[in-house]
Order: C-alpha cells, then structure tokens, then sequence
C-alpha cells in the first residue's frame, strides 16, 4: 500500500494553514473612523492619516521622512526618479526578483543591469557589482528578497567610493533590521509594498522612507502631481513634472493597524523559522539559506526551503514539489524567475534600446529552476504544529523517496 499522498496514501496535513491577510476591531475603527469623517481622499497630501501613518511607519524603522504612494512599483519609480537618473543611465539590480523592480527603472527609460545573486542568500551579490558598474552607472537598487537581507555593509561601501545612490527594495523586509537599523534606511532611499501578500497590506500601497530632507520633498513632490506639501486644498504652484500616486485615507487607515500589528507577527514568525531551521538541519537533501548575523532583527516575505536535486538521486525539483504538496503543504515553486527571464518584463517594448536576449546569471537561474521552494510568511504565524508538519512531510518523502522516483 502506497504511503505517500500523491501515490494515494494519506497525506501529513488536512488542516487549513493560517490565513492573510489579518485583521480586527482595530481596521474596522479607522475605516469606521474615515467613512464619517467624509475626508476621503489623498488630497490635500499628505492626508491626515496617511500622514500620521508615514510618521510611524519611518520612525518604526529609524527614518525621518515617509511619503505614502500607491504600490510598491511607484514607490521604486518615484524613488529612482527623485535620485536624479537621467534616460540611459544605468541601475544595478538583482537578476532574481519580481519583474517590478527593473521595470521601475526601464519604463522610465533608465537602464537595468542584471548582477547575479549570492548563491547562499540569493540577494544581490556584493562581490559581483563592481565588476558590473560602467561610467553610465548611477545607482544600486539592492533587493531584500524573502527573509534575508542584502550585505549592505559592501553595497553601502562601493557605493560612496563610487558616488552611486542605493535605493533599498524592501517590498519584503517590513520590521527587519541590519545591525540595529532598519530595512530602507542603510541606502538613500527605502521603498515597500502593501500589496495584499505582503507583511502589511491595505490590498494595494507603498512607502518610500529615508533621511534625506531634499530627496523627501523631491519624493513628495512627485506622489503629489509635482506639487509640494499641501496643508489646505488650494493648489500650491507645480514645482516639478509628477504623478498622482497619493494613496486614501481608507488605505492609511488599514495600514496604522496592520502597523500595530507588525512586532508581534515578526516575533512569532521569527520563533516558528527558528524552529523550521533546527528541524531542516537535521534532514539530508534540503536546508535553508544562510542567516547572516548581522540582520539583527529578521523578517521576510517568503521563507525558503532550498532543494538539493542530486542528493535526492535526480528527481526534479518540481517533481519533489508536487509530492510535498499532495502531503498538504502550502507551497510555491518559481516564485520568482530570473527577470530577463520572465515573461512580464517587455523589455523589447522599452523606451530605451535594450537587448537581454544574452543575459546569463547561472547562480539565479540554478536557484529558479531547480531549487526553489517557497514557503509564504502566512505559514509561521501559526504553531509550532504548523512547523513540524512541513518538516514531517519532508522526512515523510525523504523515507519513500522510492514512490516519487518510480
């Protein structure tokens, strides 16, 4: 009798996992909150609680300054923008990442440059960039990709002998700290997403944080149709060529209690990854990527389960994922692809003269295709329970490897 779910046997879990986005009597009051009070909208910017949501949300992370946009995506535009890029300068990006973070720069007619990734971590690798840097760079746009962190001791150090910005992509690092400061504010500018998977959601958002007075009236500036800061609704004097990327006040309302939210669900994830670490160690065949200790405090969008196909005897990583995923795990293979790669980055449609059809970073592509799991963050804000039974399945499929192989 077979023993493994995808055979017809019975699979480890049957449970439903825990569910995202989260919510309460907290979203309810300030959406209740904004409805009655009739001020709705982004205008006059920053609005009242979306200006007191980018207050606490920089000052959370060590930040001076926070402007409000409306997703992830704007927020890198905007941000690369406001850095002074002109049309065919050059941005360092990491060839794995959602196809957002160059297309920021590409639909503005900048340039991204593909650095492949650091086969432990899977962020940008450091040692890899100045290679990659030409007298057309202008900036490094670092990606904190699932709950790890770029070294940006490195990146922080090349870019000042350099004269490059460091515009930080943290769409997946919200609560997470590198030796005691947080995810945004290491390089010039820090950008995240409230997209709904996100850490903090309000079903569509996002943020740009940073220090710098000038680089943050520029940032404003641009969110709020080239006008600055407005405290009433007369239209001040356009002072630059820009979006309306404001978010609602709806929108800042979920966003201040799903921020109230955010330490404790960093801690209680955090405690259920140090469990999956220490159960991961002890099986052959899989592990997880490399904690650097300088990440202080961590958190992550997507833990991952790294997949070794030879120690498995050759079965395929999809192959591998389907069993896990037949014992009831919640599971993703691919998530990311290398960009140049994905289908949804229509570089040939750029306003520039680009050509990827060349571009090779093998260490991304290796980890794409061929040893990818990821696990959504969703899935250690439950129990230790909830843990354990990914690694049973693991161990489960380790012990009848015979029934995926045949």
């Amino acid at each position: 009798m077979p023993a493994l779910a995808i055979r017809g046997g019975t699979p480890i879990r049957t449970a439903p996992w825990p569910s995202w986005p989260q919510h309460d009597e907290r979203e309810l009051a300030n959406l209740t909150r904004v409805l009655e009070s009739g001020n709705w909208g982004g205008f006059p910017s920053p609005n009242v609680m979306a200006g007191e949501f980018a207050e606490r949300f920089a000052a959370y992370h060590g930040a001076k300054f926070g402007i409000c946009t409306t997703g992830g995506t704007t927020a890198l535009e905007v941000a690369l923008r406001a850095a002074g890029l002109e049309r065919g300068d050059e941005v360092l990006v990491p060839a794995l990442t959602f196809y957002a973070t160059a297309f920021a720069a590409l639909i503005q007619g900048f340039k991204p440059v593909f650095v492949d990734i650091d086969p432990d971590t899977w962020c940008i690798d450091a040692s890899k960039i100045e290679a990659a840097i030409t007298p057309d760079t202008r900036a490094i746009l670092p990606v904190h990709l699932g709950s790890r962190m770029a070294d940006m001791d490195r990146i922080t150090e090349i870019s000042r002998a350099r004269g490059l910005k460091v515009i930080e992509d943290c769409a997946h690092m919200h609560g997470g700290f590198w030796r005691g400061k947080g995810a945004g504010t290491l390089g010039d500018i820090g950008c995240f997403s409230f997209q709904s998977s996100k850490l903090m959601t309000c079903g569509e958002g996002g943020i740009i944080i940073t220090n710098d007075e000038a680089l943050e009236e520029q940032c404003h500036g641009y969110v709020n149709s080239g006008r600055v800061k407005t405290t009433d609704r007369q239209a001040s004097e356009g002072t630059l060529l820009g979006w309306n990327y404001r978010i609602t006040e709806f929108q800042a309302a979920v966003l201040l209690a799903q921020l109230e939210r955010l330490p404790e669900q960093v801690e209680r994830r955090n405690a259920n990854v140090a469990r999956f670490d220490e159960r991961v160690a002890q099986i052959d065949g899989v592990s997880t990527l490399r904690h650097d200790d300088r990440q202080a405090t961590r958190s992550g969008y997507g833990i991952i389960l790294r997949y070794d196909e030879q120690a498995w005897g050759g079965i395929s990583r999809d192959r591998f994922a389907r069993a896990l995923h037949a014992e009831g795990i919640h599971l993703y293979t691919s998530f990311y692809t290398p960009v140049y790669k994905t289908p949804l980055f229509a570089w040939r449609d750029a306003p520039i003269e680009v050509d990827y059809s060349q571009t090779h970073c093998p260490v991304a592509e290796r980890a794409s295709y061929h040893e990818m799991i990821w696990l959504p963050h969703e899935v250690f804000l439950g129990t230790t329970k909830d843990v354990d039974d990914i690694c049973d399945a693991v161990e489960k499929l380790r012990l009848h490897i015979d029934e995926i192989s045949n």
